[in-house]
Order: structure tokens, then sequence, then C-alpha cells
């Protein structure tokens, strides 16, 4: 029976392909009582349920490390020392030999050292509650004689459209993109981790797609459309005809806005705007450097921190941060340091809190942890001589932080000169607008940082007070808030007065009509994701500053985001239009 779900559009793209379902979730486990002359029998199923287990983990390893490097391979090393822990071994045969079936003696276990390791004082202990889960799922399944729905399980070529509650970022390095062509999450929204991702990578999205998974069969064939936020189930032939017509139209699209990511950024009256690049992980820094962006805007280091055991070390750092300075030249490079915490959680949350959000992340966390902060701001310091390395601190909210910062890096600059390493003390320090606080109070900034970016993501969602992971409240998300243009002019209009450059690096950047509002606010300075490029340029050499800035005023005055949205697309469209009109760029759809 065909049936449309509709999502949230998370990335654009069209996927026709069969949908590969994964069921990551702890199984419910019946009590099951044995009686005793099935007590060995019943230990020993265990055993080789573990043996299992590794042989499996062992497996992901190896296919891991050879896809994505022995960094993100690392993770499995940890599930399997649990998996040979006597203790975990001896615990679950104890309570078989008082008559309980391996499925149900081995959940009990798990569950209580997950709750003990959630509660645990040290933050790299309460770490290892996902790798827990993972084995507790893992062994469980084999116990069960469930399917293993592993994202790595999907036969090369396959051009699966990938189904799941949520993908955390542990999963998603797994991620084949030889075999995964597209994602479908039941969670999320536009700006969640998976959505970010998924732009990054070049893969279809679609998240708040709700029960999605209780629509779905295994294998079952299925279109993806990432700009519509739909998912077409049982499509006709005529409507896959269709879909794979569209498929055709987009290749040839990216062909055209690749052409015009390496022009110039500069409006019809002259107006030139820098456009740099997003980059979320090492591997993408070549893709960045030839998208046609002026640098790098914004490095996410936080996904060399999640789905890992232990925190990369400084030489480890040092090589991430050097392979994407040198792919870029001579262009800027600005690396954001960890912004772990809200819906970038390392293995298992780091830390366990009601929330997460407002609590201990980004920059409080690294203060607080200035050890493993150093590590970073050395690797930094020493990648800094391969290029145009800027150093950008994220969540900062009060000049004490930046103060704090660089103490600890003038503390660097001394450990790296006692070794007698080379380094680049004069590395420029910038700071995340991220907070209602820090755009009203920046001026209190200026004196001591050297450039801003606006995280337009977690500015709106601080500004609205609507979590931006919430499906639920998705449409109450938007840029368009009189209050978030406001914010974004103030931060612009202070940072000019004072001679500070000024970006902006969230997704509204990559958005059009957001593109056309933060032109007419004064920004001249974009970060998106590098398969944005040519169409955030696009924008801009299709519209008249001065237009831009005329609908820009009349949304700041606005009383609703709705009526901000509505003048702003209505202006955009005219401009566009004539832009058509005049034997200029056609038209955007």
């Amino acid at each position: 029976m065909q049936s449309v779900l509709r999502g949230i559009p998370a990335s654009p793209g069209i996927v026709v392909g069969p949908v590969h379902l994964l069921r990551w979730e702890v199984p419910e486990v019946k009590h099951r009582l044995i009686d005793d002359d099935a007590i060995d029998a019943e230990i020993e199923r265990l055993h080789g349920a573990f043996e299992r287990a590794r042989d499996r983990l062992r497996h992901l390893r190896l296919r891991t490390e050879h896809q994505a490097g022995p960094e993100e391979a690392a993770i499995f090393d940890v599930q399997i020392s649990i998996l040979d822990d006597g203790e975990l071994t001896r615990s679950s045969e104890a309570l078989i030999r008082q008559n309980l079936g391996a499925e149900k003696a081995f959940d009990i276990i798990l569950l209580e050292w997950r709750q003990h390791f959630a509660r645990h004082t040290a933050p790299m202990l309460r770490e290892k509650v996902g790798d827990l889960m993972d084995v507790h799922i893992r062994v469980l399944s084999i116990l069960l004689d469930l399917p293993d729905h592993d994202p790595v399980d999907v036969p090369p070529g396959a051009n699966a459209i990938l189904v799941t509650h949520d993908l955390t970022p542990s999963l998603t390095m797994q991620l084949d993109r030889n075999c995964i062509a597209a994602i479908a999450t039941e969670a999320g929204t536009a700006t969640a981790h998976v959505a970010i991702l998924a732009r990054s990578l070049g893969l279809p999205a679609v998240v708040g797609l709700r029960n999605a998974l209780s629509f779905l069969a295994q294998g079952q064939i299925a279109i993806l459309d990432g700009a519509e936020g739909t998912l077409l189930i049982a499509p006709s032939e005529h409507e896959l005809e269709d879909a794979r017509l569209r498929v055709e139209q987009e290749a040839g699209r990216e062909g055209e806005m690749r052409e015009i990511a390496h022009s110039e950024a500069i409006t019809p009256d002259g107006v030139r705007m820098v456009i740099r690049a997003n980059v979320d992980i090492p591997d993408e820094a070549e893709m960045g450097a030839t998208s046609g962006a002026d640098g790098v805007g914004l490095m996410r280091t936080e996904f060399l921190v999640v789905g890992r055991a232990t925190m990369p070390d400084e030489e480890e750092q040092y090589k991430a941060y050097k392979k994407v300075i040198q792919a870029f030249g001579t262009r800027p490079v600005i690396i954001r340091t960890f912004d772990v915490g809200g819906d970038k959680l390392p293995v298992g949350g780091f830390p366990t809190e009601a929330n997460p959000f407002l609590g201990w992340r980004a920059i409080r966390m690294c203060l607080d942890e200035s050890d493993l902060f150093k590590v970073q701001l050395r690797a930094l310091l020493r990648a800094g001589v391969h290029g145009d390395l800027r150093i950008m601190l994220p969540l900062v909210v009060t000049v004490d932080e930046v103060r704090e910062t660089r103490q600890l890096i003038d503390e660097a600059v001394a450990e790296l000169a006692e070794r007698r390493v080379p380094f680049r003390a004069d590395v420029p320090l910038g700071v995340m607008v991220e907070t209602p606080a820090a755009a009203i109070a920046c001026d209190t900034l200026v004196r001591d940082v050297d450039f801003f970016s606006i995280g337009s993501n977690d500015l709106v969602q601080y500004t609205l007070a609507v979590d931006r992971g919430n499906a639920n409240l998705a449409p109450r998300f938007t840029p368009f808030h009189p209050a978030v243009l406001r914010l974004i002019w103030q931060v612009q209009s202070t940072g000019a007065a004072h001679g500070i450059d000024v970006c902006v690096c969230g997704e509204m950047g990559s958005q059009p009509l957001a593109v056309f509002a933060l032109m007419g606010l004064g920004i001249r300075q974009l970060s998106v994701a590098p398969r944005a490029v040519g169409e955030v340029k696009r924008v801009i050499r299709s519209v008249r500053m001065a237009a831009a800035q005329d609908a820009a005023q009349a949304a700041l005055a606005a009383s609703t985001a709705r009526e901000a949205e509505t003048l702003l697309r209505r202006r955009l469209r005219t401009e566009l239009d004539a832009a058509a009109q005049s034997g200029g760029l056609p038209a955007l759809s």
C-alpha cells in the first residue's frame, strides 16, 4: 500500500532505493526460569554469545579502520574489553546458577552496570554508558536470536535509505557511503547533529519522521526527497520514473552549481561577500578546498571526540588540524575548540545532565578540564605554522572565559617552547556568538577578541527557548523571528564600529532566503556546507545589496517571524525574477 511519510527537510537530494531499517535499541527480555540440569548448558550459551559478539566487533573494527581510520575504529576496542571483563562473566553466571535464563541474567547485570556508570562522578567513566549499551544490545540480539542491524551491514552499491529512530555520532561514523545513499530518522530537526552531518557528507536526509519504523519493511523500495522532507513508500512505476528523471536533473543542476561556486561572490551592484566552508571531519578538507570556498569559516572538532573511548592525544589532533590547514593553502582556516555537550556527546553522554544544552558544555567544560583543553591548544598552535590558522571559542557568554583561555594559551606556548617544537604563538582568537547574552553584550568582548562568528543554530535556540532537536517544536524554530534578526543586526553593528569581522557560520547561512536577510543586515562573511557554496553564490550574484538592505530593515520592524519571512520572500522573488528577465541567472525554484 502506497503512503507518504512527511518529516522535516534536513539535506536536499532525491534517492530511489531499498529501505534499510536500523533498530538499535535494547530489546525487551522476559523473565525465564531454568531447571538445575540446564544451568551448564545455559552458561555455555552465554559464553557462545560473548564469543560471537567479539567476532562481530573485531569484524566491525577492521571495516571501520579501513573506511574511516584507526581512531574511529578504536571504539570497538573498548566494547571488546567489556566482553573480556571477568566480572561481567562471573556476575552473569552467578544469576544463571540461581536458575535465571542466560538472556535475563545478562540483561540484569548490564542494567546494573549502566546505572552505576551513569551515576559515576568521573566524566570519563560516564562515557562508558554508551559502550555498555552497544554491548547490551549486541549480546541480547544474539541470545534472543534477533537480527543484527548494523549500519555497515549493507551490500556495496545498494543505494540504500537508512531508516532509524535517531542516528548518534558513533553510529554515523560506521556509515559506509558506498552503501548508504540517504538517511531518514524518526527524531531530530533540521539543525540537529544528524542533519548537519548529512549535509556535510552530501547525503539526502529527512528527519522528524515520527513512527516511520512501524510503517516500513526491510528492503522495500522507497523515494526519499530531502528538499521536500518526504519518504514515499511503495511508489508506482510512474512515480519511480519521475523520481529517476528528477535525480538526473539534479545531477545536471549540481554541475551548474559547481561552475557558479568557482565564480566571485559579488552582487550586481558591486558588493563583495566572503564565502567559506564548514568542515566537520578532516577527511572533508579536500572537498571543501575545491568547493569554491574562500577558506574554512568553521571546522568542528568535536567529531574527533564523539564515538571515541578516549580523548585524542596532541599528536593525533595536530595531524588532523594540519591536514585541513594544508588543504586550504594560504586561505584562512578557523578551527573551533571542542563544543562537546548538547546534542554532540561523546559515547554515553559527557556528562549526564537534565538540561545538557544549558549545562556543562563547550567552553565551560574546556576551561574546567584545563589539562585536556591545553592538549588541544598545543595541537592547534603547532598546526598554525602550516597556514593561516585562527582559533574560535564556542558558547562564550563573558569576557572572563576569553581571558582564561588566553592564559591557557600562554601556558601552552611556554610548554611548546620548552619542548622546542615548531609552533605559532600569535594565532588570532575569536568567539562564537550563540546566546542573547553574548549578542547583547558583545561590546564587552571587542578588546579581547579578533573576530566574531554568529552561530545561528544555537542563537535561535536560546533566543526563542526552542530546543533545536525537538521535532515537536520544529515549526517554532525560525531564524526570521524579529528578536533573532535584531540580535544579528546588533552584533554586526558592534563589530563594524570596532573594526571586527563578523561571520555567520550556522545553517542559516546556507538557506537562500536567510542569505538575502543576512546580506541586508550587514553580514559580509558566511560559512556554509561545501555543497552549498554554489547555491549561496547564486543568490549573492542575483540580488542587489541595496534591495537586501531595504528588505532587512522592513524585516527588523516586523511584529512576527511569519510577517518578516513573508516580506523577505516576496522581495527576494522580485529580485530573482528581475535577474532572470535581464538575462542573468535563472530564478531559483
